[in-house]
């Protein structure tokens, strides 16, 4: 199997509207699949601020919506980033490289990985 390339954004990093945090998502799937990446780390937020966390709630909510409507293979939300995890656990035996990814068993609630 190819080597996964891994391609992160960072959707917050301006502190954007949820709907403009949205339309970046779209574009940045769009150019990722373009770029022939197959893993997208998204990193959203989750609301340190005190302000709640809409971003992530959207952006999860979306890429749901779009791995059940087939337009993206799947994804992991960071707190399930985990080698317990089955999802994620099957994508480790695939792709062994990401087991060095700093993010893995974090429980990171600001990031989501999208499987293109």
């Amino acid at each position: 199997m190819k080597e996964l390339t891994v391609k992160t954004v960072n959707l917050k990093s301006d502190m954007p509207s949820v709907p403009e945090a949205l339309q970046r998502l779209e574009r940045e799937i769009a150019l990722a699949r373009q770029q022939k990446h197959s893993l997208l780390k998204v990193v959203h937020g989750y609301g340190s601020t005190g302000a709640g966390g809409d971003i992530r709630i959207a952006v999860q909510r979306r890429l749901h919506e779009l791995a059940e409507g087939g337009q993206i293979r799947d994804c992991i939300f960071g707190e399930n980033w985990s080698k317990s995890d089955e999802a994620t656990w099957r994508l480790l035996q695939k792709q062994t490289d990401l087991k060095s990814d700093s993010d893995l068993g974090r429980r990171n609630l600001g990031i989501t990985l999208v499987l293109l």
